[in-house]
């Protein structure tokens, strides 16, 4: 009864659950859609697999999340170094213009050049996440105190070691909610790169959206909301054990 219980409060266990059930069991569902939708001929989306897309989903979000954390993390670690502040300026305006800039708009521009597939949709995403990661690395480095910095230079560490081992750990629990709000705005933008011929969860809604089957649109819909409640769920598990090593490294930087 106790395990059940914690099931049942565990947002993430109950999140995965959810999710597992509506992938894999959706065919099951057919007789209800059905029922619900009783003018549809064809009230589930069979043309591709709820699992096959979920997969492919998954993979565009987060291949484009990963480099959005890469180039992002390393811009905002380069303007707070000596060596880069007076780039600072132009960084901000480069990430806030590729979080401006539709995401639609950058898959017009990007498909006569990389032709369809994930190419454009890869690369709209990647930049629609830059300036959460930018912002929140820059703003979490900024945020260590001054006294830290100097505890760590008067045990000898270097740039590097200061960076590694003080600055970014103190730091993480930022960053960490800017690359959250990146990842979780992939998750559901990644959608909109079926239109470009990339195979997500948009496939389903894009069908629906054309051939009026608010079916298709719901199938597809309800899966990405469950994403997305479980990867949140993920980060707020992370995040807390963060916070509870985070103490630990501020006494050995002090």
């Amino acid at each position: 009864m106790s395990r059940l219980r914690s099931l049942l409060t565990d947002r993430l266990a109950l999140g995965l659950l959810v999710l597992a059930a509506l992938v894999l069991g959706m065919p099951a569902l057919k007789p209800l859609f059905a029922a619900a939708f009783p003018a549809l001929d064809r009230p589930l989306y069979e043309a591709d697999g709820f699992l096959a897309l979920t997969l492919d989903h998954l993979a565009l979000a987060g291949g484009a999340s990963l480099i959005a954390v890469l180039l992002g993390g390393a811009a905002g670690i380069a303007v707070t170094r000596p060596f880069g502040r007076e780039f600072r300026g132009i960084l901000d305006a480069v990430a806030a213009m590729g979080q401006t800039f539709p995401p639609v708009a950058v898959l017009a521009v990007s498909v006569p050049v990389l032709g369809f597939g994930p190419a454009p949709a890869l690369i709209a995403l990647t930049l629609y996440g830059l300036l959460p990661i930018v912002e929140n690395t820059v703003a979490g480095l900024e945020s260590v105190p001054e006294p830290v910095r100097e505890a760590a230079r008067g045990m000898g560490m270097g740039p590097g070691a200061l960076l590694w081992r003080v600055e970014l750990p103190l730091a993480a629990p930022v960053i960490l909610a800017g690359v959250r709000t990146a990842a979780v705005v992939n998750l559901g933008t990644a959608a909109i790169a079926s239109t470009v011929g990339a195979k997500t969860l948009g496939l389903p809604i894009i069908v629906g959206l054309n051939g009026s089957n608010p079916a298709y649109v719901i199938q597809g819909a309800v899966i990405v909301a469950a994403l997305a409640v479980v990867l949140d769920a993920g980060f707020d598990r992370l995040a807390a054990r963060l916070t509870r090593w985070r103490p630990d490294t501020d006494r050995d930087a002090a």
